[in-house]
């Protein structure tokens, strides 16, 4: 077959990729090994925040104001740009703009908050510093010394959200092929091919978006990267009582600590948290009862609640904690690293790399940068879990 743009990946960022780019008029074929959304873009806790993991102020001095201006509005506006998506493609994933709560528990990281809330209020951002009695009654525990509450977050259910991605782009003109795993990729002339199982696609230019399942098809990149995994439970459905209880500003929340918990109730009043896991996928509970001891320690009404499903993906991490877009080749851009923040910031960057393929000289709101592979790369998962061991030391001791 003969395409404008190959993707090779169909999740959040090789479907929106897809879709905005069949959206400009060109021909684009998505090759994913799996099915759409079957990694992490599909399998993580449903909620969309807003920015990056550096505070603004950060990103504009490691970047520059102009640059660094443009990163931070890319991924503060990132929540917006996923809601309209849903809007305007009458996507079906009980999607709801309620907030993010970032939450402290240190006093460390109380005032870490409060800087932050200062500038994202200096740069015309909806948020509220809560302090420790406004953040009980917003999510029923006394477990946090402060919060900051961004407007611009919410939740959905992230595997509707693909497949509704993955409707819209079909009715752009994208074709997406599941159960085709790409195994080669070579310039053929003036353009790639690129190969799997049962056929290939040539097309001059290929966007590799894989993510946290990147192989060895493009030589380094994996190891451009650290894969972690992470696991989430839901519990049944909750009783009345405990549902005006848990989380009754309905809130999405994610801790400021070095180690992430994160929960939300979702459309169905069931309790979803999640976190770091075992350095693999997860489908049983006893696997992650840290998270739902945890559940209980910040809501003992939750004594006794069934958690009735569980899954994970695998996620990417960055040494700089910032998303990477490489172009290694005349043609070819790579964009990964979500660091746990993918599904907003991924909506939005497939839509900026669409731009960036079809129209290069417009200004692109991520830095081009070289790849650059972690020493000691095989070793990935004894480094993670000693990382997890000091993150949650520094937790407890409060540093």
């Amino acid at each position: 077959m003969r395409a404008d743009i190959v993707v090779v990946g169909g999740g959040i960022t090789g479907i929106s990729t897809a879709l905005h780019a069949a959206e400009r008029g060109a021909a684009v074929r998505v090759l994913e090994a799996e099915e759409p959304g079957w990694g992490a873009s599909g399998r993580n806790g449903g909620q969309v925040n807003p920015g990056l993991k550096a505070d603004p102020d950060t990103v504009e001095r490691d970047f520059g104001p102009e640059l660094g201006g443009r990163m931070n509005q890319l991924a503060g506006g990132a929540p917006a740009f996923v809601f309209d998506l849903v809007a305007r493609h009458a996507i079906r994933c009980e999607a709801r703009q309620n907030g993010t709560l970032r939450a402290s528990i240190t006093a460390k990281q109380a005032a870490a908050t409060l800087r932050l809330a200062e500038q994202l209020a200096r740069r015309g951002a909806p948020v509220q510093y809560l302090d420790a009695p406004a953040v009980e009654a917003a999510t029923g525990t006394k477990r946090y010394r402060a919060a900051l509450l961004d407007r611009r977050g919410g939740d959905l259910n992230p595997l509707s959200y693909v497949r509704g991605l993955v409707r819209a782009a079909h009715g752009a003109g994208a074709v997406v092929h599941g159960g085709s795993r790409v195994t080669r990729l070579a310039r053929s002339g003036d353009d790639w091919r690129v190969e799997t199982g049962r056929g290939a696609v040539r097309a001059a230019r290929v966007v590799l978006a894989t993510n946290g399942y990147t192989d060895g098809l493009w030589p380094s990149l994996r190891r451009t990267v650290v894969p972690l995994f992470g696991a989430i439970a839901a519990s049944a459905v909750l009783p009345e009582a405990a549902a005006r209880l848990v989380m009754p500003g309905r809130s999405v929340l994610y801790e400021s600590g070095a180690i992430t918990v994160y929960y939300r109730v979702d459309a169905h009043q069931r309790l979803l948290i999640g976190g770091r896991g075992p350095m693999r996928e997860v489908s049983d509970a006893a696997a992650i009862d840290h998270l739902l001891t945890y559940a209980q320690t910040l809501w003992p009404v939750l004594a006794g609640t069934a958690w009735t499903h569980v899954w994970g993906g695998r996620l990417a991490m960055t040494r700089d904690h910032y998303p990477h877009v490489h172009e290694p080749a005349p043609g070819v851009l790579a964009c990964l690293g979500y660091n746990g923040r993918g599904v907003a910031l991924a909506s939005a960057l497939g839509a900026a790399i669409a731009r960036r393929l079809i129209a290069p000289g417009e200004p692109f709101e991520m830095p081009l940068t070289r790849m650059q592979p972690i020493a000691l790369h095989a070793l990935w998962p004894v480094a993670v879990k000693a990382a997890i061991l000091r993150g949650r030391m520094a937790d407890f001791v409060g540093v």
